[in-house]
C-alpha cells in the first residue's frame, strides 16, 4: 500500500460568488508522485505533467488533478461526493501501485484534435443550428468532447462519417 490516507478540506469556490458546487483539496499523507505515470496508463488521464508531477482527469463533469501530495477535485455537488471519489482514487493509487510491474507507464497526455483540424471537417457557415453562436465555438466543444458530428445538422451523412472516423483516433474524457 502506497496511499495510507488524507486530510480534506471543502470550500465553495472564491471566483465564482454564489456558486453551490464545493471544491475539495485532501492533502496525501505520502508522496505519491512515483505512481502518478502508472495511474495514468490506468485511469487514462487527460493532462499529464511532468514536473511538478500530476495527472488530471475529467470524470462525471469533474475535474480532479492529483499531484504528489494533494489531490483537488471541483464541481461536487456535497461533501459525501468528494468522500466517495476520494476513496476511489485512493483505491485506483494503490491497485496501480500493486500492480505497476505489469502495468506500462503512461508519461504523455492522449492525442487531443487541434482547432484547425476541427474547423476543416465544419462548414464554417455560423448558421447557429447546433445551438452555438459560430462553429469557432462548436469545434471548441468538440475538442473538449462535448459536440460530435452529429451535433451539426448542416453536415451530410458522408461529412458526419468523415468527421466521426476523424474523432476515433482521439480520447475524449467528460
Amino acid at each position: 500500500m502506497l496511499l495510507t490516507g488524507y486530510t480534506k478540506t471543502f470550500s465553495l469556490p472564491s471566483c465564482m460568488p454564489g456558486s453551490t458546487s464545493l471544491h475539495c483539496v485532501a492533502d496525501l499523507n505520502e508522496d505519491i508522485s512515483e505512481v502518478l505515470p502508472f495511474i495514468n496508463a490506468t485511469i487514462g488521464g487527460y493532462a499529464y505533467v511532468k514536473e511538478p508531477p500530476s495527472v488530471s482527469f475529467k470524470m462525471y463533469g469533474k475535474l480532479l488533478t492529483v499531484h504528489a501530495r494533494q489531490i483537488c477535485v471541483n464541481a461536487l455537488k456535497d461533501e459525501e461526493e468528494g468522500e466517495n471519489i476520494l476513496k476511489w482514487l485512493m483505491k485506483e493509487i494503490n491497485d496501480a501501485w500493486e500492480n505497476r510491474k505489469t502495468i506500462e507507464p503512461k508519461y504523455e497526455d492522449p492525442p487531443k484534435p487541434t482547432m484547425v483540424q476541427v474547423l476543416k471537417l465544419l462548414p464554417k457557415t455560423n448558421c447557429k443550428e447546433c445551438g452555438l453562436p459560430t462553429c469557432m465555438l462548436f469545434a471548441t466543444r468538440v475538442m473538449e468532447g462535448l459536440k460530435g458530428a452529429d451535433d451539426c445538422p448542416p453536415l451530410t451523412s458522408d461529412q458526419k462519417e468523415a468527421f466521426k472516423q476523424f474523432l476515433s483516433g482521439f480520447v475524449f474524457d467528460v
